[in-house]
Order: structure tokens, then C-alpha cells, then sequence
């Protein structure tokens, strides 16, 4: 009986994609051999630390990440093209994890891109594993688009944000599909009043201030270092923040629109394309930009996809019985 090729389409979610490491934990545990993996934006970059065998680092890079690190390898600036360059994170990820080519890999890898200024799908199949991944992750808006052979790349999230069909394209015959965007921001929708009754609502937002103070005791050193004074970082936290009937910052317009699009994108591509097993880890809670809760993030891809764990086997048993 033929072996039955296993592939993992990564979806796009900015920082709750480190819930790319949990999943692919578990799907390890289970004794689960992936053969082909297929990335968009975050998920570029996790498959392609699991493709080379340097998942475990990862996971240690991004468990050791805290609001300093974080803001350590953000390289700020609004001339090209986005609020962060990038260049520094990526490079700081080809030096803790070496720098390879997709072509040497031993499990097939591909990531998604959207081409600038034609809007076409571009699957990136060749080339520097790091700068195909900084491709996939151009975030429009947010991280600086990349030039890579001969185009002008942003984030694929636009075009694909589960790349269920790159993972058939590249000869997968059971696809595990993880769909990170299910569920919309959950204090958003708690602030509108849908989740949490009224007299709660209050209540919610000052815990969230008190929060807000905790932090900035705490962060005093960093706090200092990212604004100079704390009127300055009070008015920049307040762009990344929506409270009550106060209208929502640029960045929560944005990040926002992000979740909404590729949300719609998803279902539509998945309609047509279905994956075999679908993962969807409850991650609305978690911010685009919030990574630093990476062993959360981690730690619910892993228990979603544990629990998923009967269901996973049994679907790749029939499979393979079908096809005798």
C-alpha cells in the first residue's frame, strides 16, 4: 500500500501564526509524516522553519520573545512603503536558522505571494527560503512590500490566505488546512455588545486599563526606550486601541479590515478547494501585532489540534483504504 502524501496548508494571521508550532507539534506526536508544506505570510515563515528542520529553534526564538524583543526587531520607518521595513527580522531569522534554498529542502515547500501591480497569485517555489517567506509576509500597510525576482511582492493573505490549492498543486494527497482568522477580534465584538452584556462592558474596560497601568510599571525601561516620554507612547498606544464609542485608530482600521478580508477570501477559496482535515485554533483574542504571546499562540494550535487528533487519523485511514 502506497504511502498517503500528507500536506500542511499554513494560513495567514501575523502573530497568531506561532499556533502553526502547536499544530505542527501535535500532528508530530500523532505520528503523522507531513511531506508537503504550502505557507501564506505567517505561515510562510513557520513552514518554512519546519521544512528545514529548525522548528524547535523557532519555537525557542519565539518563546524567549518579549515586548522589548519585539520592538527590537521592528526597523520603523514610512519610506518604503510600509510602517516597518522587515529587512531586520528576516535577517535576524536567516542568522539564528541558517540561510537555505527551497531547492535544498527535503520536504517540498512553497509559499504564496500577491504581485504588486498586477494582483496575480504568485507561488514562490525556488530560491532563499527567508526572502521567499519576507515576500509572503508583506503586510500592506504594516511591513515594506519585497522585490524579489523581478516583481515587486506583498502579503499573500490577499490573494490566499490558506493555500490549500498550492498543496494540491504540489502533489499532496491529503491536505491538513489551518485557518487562523475563523474567529473576528473578540474584544471588538465585546465592546459592540454582542458578547458580554452592558453593565459587563464597563467593567471589561476597566480591567483592560488596569491592565494597561500594570504594563507600564512594569515596562517602565522599555516604555522609555520606544517614546521618550509617556504622553508619546499614551497617544501611540491609543492609534492601536478602539475604546467604547471612541473612534478606532488607523492601525485598528486596518488590522481590522485585514481579519474581514481574508476572512471572506478564505471561505470562498475553500468552497471551491476544500481541505481534507480543517484546524481553526480560537484565536481572536490575540492581536495581529501581539507577538509576544507566542506560547500562547503555540499552546492553542497545539491543544486544538490534539483535540482533533481521532478525527485527523481516522480521515487519513480512510483514505488510504480508498485508494487500496
Amino acid at each position: 500500500m502506497s504511502e498517503v502524501k500528507v500536506a500542511l496548508a499554513l494560513g495567514s494571521g501575523a502573530a497568531r501564526g506561532w499556533s502553526h508550532i502547536g499544530v505542527i507539534k501535535a500532528l508530530e506526536e500523532m505520528g503523522v509524516r507531513i511531506n508537503v508544506v504550502a505557507g501564506t505570510s505567517i505561515g510562510s515563515l513557520v513552514g518554512a522553519g519546519y521544512s528545514s528542520g529548525r522548528l524547535a529553534e523557532i519555537e525557542q526564538w519565539v518563546q524567549g520573545m518579549n515586548r522589548w524583543e519585539v520592538f527590537n526587531l521592528l526597523d520603523f520607518g514610512f519610506s518604503h512603503g510600509g510602517i516597518i521595513g522587515g529587512e531586520k527580522v528576516f535577517n535576524r531569522a536567516r542568522e539564528e536558522f541558517g540561510k537555505r534554498n527551497i531547492e535544498d529542502l527535503s520536504v517540498t515547500y512553497g509559499a504564496i505571494a500577491t504581485d504588486l501591480y498586477s494582483g496575480r497569485e504568485i507561488w514562490l517555489r525556488e530560491g532563499d527560503l527567508y526572502d521567499v517567506s519576507r515576500a509572503s509576509c508583506a503586510m500592506p500597510g504594516v511591513l515594506s512590500p519585497k522585490f524579489f525576482d523581478g516583481r515587486w511582492l506583498i502579503d499573500g493573505g490577499l490573494v490566499n490566505p490558506v493555500p490549500v490549492s498550492l498543496c494540491r498543486a504540489l502533489g499532496a494527497d491529503f491536505v491538513i488546512a489551518v485557518h487562523l482568522n475563523s474567529q473576528l477580534n473578540s474584544k471588538s465584538l465585546q465592546r459592540r455588545g454582542r458578547s458580554i452584556p452592558p453593565q459587563t462592558e464597563n467593567e471589561q474596560l476597566e480591567k483592560e486599563k488596569a491592565e494597561m497601568e500594570i504594563q507600564d510599571n512594569e515596562n517602565g525601561f522599555f516604555d522609555n526606550m520606544w517614546s521618550g516620554s509617556k504622553e508619546y507612547l499614551d497617544s501611540f498606544k491609543s492609534r492601536f486601541r478602539s475604546n467604547g464609542d471612541k473612534a478606532p485608530g488607523m492601525f485598528s482600521v486596518m488590522a481590522s479590515s485585514i481579519d474581514i478580508m481574508q476572512e471572506r477570501i478564505t471561505k470562498a477559496r475553500m468552497a471551491g478547494d476544500p481541505p481534507d482535515i480543517l484546524v481553526q485554533p480560537k484565536l481572536g483574542h490575540i492581536g495581529i501585532m501581539e507577538f509576544y504571546r507566542g506560547q500562547e499562540a503555540i499552546d492553542i494550535g497545539y491543544d486544538t489540534t490534539t483535540r482533533m487528533r481521532d478525527l485527523i487519523m481516522q480521515e487519513i485511514e480512510l483514505y488510504r483504504e480508498r485508494r487500496g
